[in-house]
């Protein structure tokens, strides 16, 4: 039984169960991924959600790496293909979902909102609160959709990198990433360890509990009000702008806003220009 009423913009998997027996059930993206792999197509095809489409992080939701970091914005091109062969348009509802931790799922969710589509929501739980629901798996996978839907950039906020040094500054900007990472002590990815001077950390497994779940949303206020994101315009960033979405998502069931920073420390800390600091302290 659910502790907590899920959120938007999250659904739990009993809600979304019930939305799969309408007559115009929401468009299912699968979106699994890890850094470092497997890809997250091989365990698509050994089992999803029924009706469910498979998009690739690296080829469908981010440009290639380069000077702009390891998960660059992708071209709204590129997205909007692969978002028509999934069957979406712009009247549909869209539910992502990965295997339960929702950092993938949380940077499909994100892209669909900056690229003008609103009706998205992540799965709470993700895979692993489907099937501990009891809930079907399949390996059939559906024919190529036909839908419609065009990218308007601009539906979320984004930050370059004067702008997150900026609110470092004058405002609050959080580092989504583990602590060990915002305080050097390993960076087992990118060029530099350390973080943005004067960025706070605040890493995203705070916000999930113990059942891989999203706390709720009065406890996710707790926890950014108490980082002053409540009085202070807020940016996000982590390593590549992926596990960053999961923090706008997470304050966004909250009922608070921020802006993500896609570059993130891949894009900062390829910089020699970009200062670096290390440490528990903001610096």
């Amino acid at each position: 039984m659910d502790s907590h009423p899920t959120p938007y913009p999250l659904v739990a998997a009993a809600e979304l169960a019930e939305a799969l027996r309408d007559g115009r059930p929401p468009v299912l993206l699968d979106v699994r991924w890890q850094l470092g792999g497997p890809p997250g197509e091989q365990e698509y095809r050994a089992g999803h959600l029924p009706g469910a489409h498979y998009l690739d992080l690296d080829r469908d939701l981010a440009a290639p790496p380069g000077p702009a970091g390891r998960h660059p914005l992708p071209d709204p091109g590129v997205l909007a293909a692969a978002l028509r062969r999934a069957g979406l348009s712009a009247d549909r509802d869209a539910v992502v979902y990965d295997a339960g931790p929702a950092t993938s799922a949380a940077r499909a969710w994100w892209l669909l909102r900056w690229a003008g589509h609103t009706r998205v929501r992540v799965l709470d739980g993700g895979l692993a609160a489907w099937t501990a629901a009891g809930l079907p798996l399949t390996m059939e996978e559906p024919p190529p959709g036909d839908g419609d839907f065009t990218p308007a950039p601009g539906g979320m906020p984004v930050l370059d990198a004067d702008g997150a040094a900026r609110l470092a500054r004058t405002g609050l900007l959080l580092d989504a990433r583990a602590g060990e990472r915002y305080r050097g002590e390993t960076e087992p990815v990118d060029p530099r360890a350390g973080h943005i001077p004067g960025a706070v950390s605040a890493p995203t497994t705070a916000n999930l509990g113990p059942d891989g779940r999203f706390l709720s949303a009065a406890a996710l206020a707790d926890r950014f009000r108490a980082l002053g994101a409540d009085t202070a315009e807020t940016g996000v960033y982590c390593g590549s702008g992926v596990t960053a979405a999961h923090q706008v998502l997470a304050m966004e069931a909250a009922g608070l806003r921020a802006a993500l920073y896609p570059g993130s420390w891949s894009e900062w800390s390829a910089d020699p220009a970009r200062p670096a600091a290390t440490g528990p302290q903001a610096g």
